[in-house]
């Protein structure tokens, strides 16, 4: 078997930083960090995938290369273009590392892209352990407070643990609203979730389990209330760090008003659509589930599971609740307590044994 290369190269025109140092040394700690060499250079060699930071809206000369990871600083519309793998978009200079995470992911781990849409934003990346199924299924909806600028690499590092820990993972990407409006991610969310009942590989799907981060949390748990009665129905929902009161998150302005961006209206003008979306107005779900908080997270986030959990707690479902240390994003890192916590406590639930998440 041929060795995977460990370099990576990033092709930068001229101007686009502002002080090409800066990002030279947010490079060298990603690439540090993931036990890799390369950097920024001026011309590509080799036929490994490179990622390319052209500058915003312009065209790249796709014949040097083999397959690109595109890097917008500033928010733009997608780049569809033959030969580039995605596009990391208006995330600033920190797409530099979300670009390394994302070549180094699909070197080293890489999945099966799964349409289940017309839509290049309607895929999933399935993985599958090695050895002898049928495997429990872990479906990842990524956060990102419903903007387009956050896609499904979000749950890479995530996605990779929880295959080694021998379950087959569903990491959906969907339409976000800002783009296409909330009916369609609610729609395509469902649509990602249906499409495991044809989906490859030896997936028992009794023991599904719905995994949504911040944002995706209120999607997740949505999903598990609107699951019932269907083909592919999840045996547990977890939220993690999840949005799970809208009306409370728009009368807080969450990320600088998300909430009422994502609707299209504050909550008073669209009632309705509030709570058939907001997990807390879904009690009971019907679906046994977890609430997990990181204890450094936004007060508001923290808060509102609290809240969640003892309406919950009051109610017909089985739920219980996780909180750690950590700040917004530990609860998705696999080198987190919390996140030990949580594969652990979802072990026991779905496979009777916690010694996967004792390591």
């Amino acid at each position: 078997m041929t060795d995977i290369s460990r370099h990576i190269q990033i092709v930068v025109a001229p101007g686009v930083f502002a002080d090409l140092a800066t990002a030279q040394e947010l490079v060298s700690q990603t690439l540090a960090a993931r036990g890799l060499t390369g950097g920024i250079v001026d011309t590509a060699t080799g036929s490994d995938e490179v990622i390319v930071v052209p500058g915003d809206g312009i065209p790249i000369d796709m014949s040097p290369y083999t397959s690109v990871v595109r890097v917008d600083l500033g928010q733009c519309t997608p780049d569809r273009s033959p030969g580039i793998r995605t596009h990391i978009r208006g995330r600033g200079l920190d797409g530099l590392r979300f670009a390394i995470d994302s070549v180094y992911f699909h070197r080293f781990h890489p999945g099966m892209i799964v349409s289940y849409g017309d839509h290049p934003e309607q895929r999933a990346e399935l993985r599958v352990p090695v050895g002898d199924g049928p495997f429990p299924v872990a479906v990842l909806v990524h956060g990102g407070y419903w903007r387009a600028r956050w896609e499904f690499d979000l749950m890479d590092a995530m996605a990779v643990d929880l295959t080694e820990r021998g379950f087959a993972t569903w990491n959906v990407e969907y339409r976000r609203p800002d783009e296409h409006g909330w009916d369609t991610m609610t729609g395509d969310v469902s649509a990602a979730l249906a499409a495991l009942n044809t989906a490859p590989g030896d997936l028992d799907l009794s023991r599904t389990v719905l995994f949504g981060h911040s944002a995706g949390g209120q999607l997740a748990l949505r999903l598990a209330a609107d699951s019932a009665g269907k083909p592919v129905s999840p045996a547990l929902a977890v939220s993690l760090a999840g949005v799970l009161d809208l009306r409370v998150g728009d009368e807080r302005w969450l990320g600088e008003g998300a909430v009422s961006a994502a609707i299209g209206a504050r909550c008073a003008g669209a009632q309705e659509t509030y709570e058939a979306s907001s997990p807390i107005s879904r009690l009971p779900l019907g679906v046994p589930h977890l609430v997990v908080s990181a204890l450094d997270d936004d007060p508001n986030l923290l808060e509102i599971s609290r809240a969640y959990y003892a309406a919950a707690s009051a109610g017909s479902d089985s739920v219980a609740s996780i909180e750690g240390p950590g700040g917004h994003f530990a609860v998705i890192d696999p080198a987190s307590d919390i996140y030990r916590d949580t594969v652990r406590e979802v072990d026991a639930r779905i496979r009777g044994t916690r010694d996967h998440a004792s390591e």
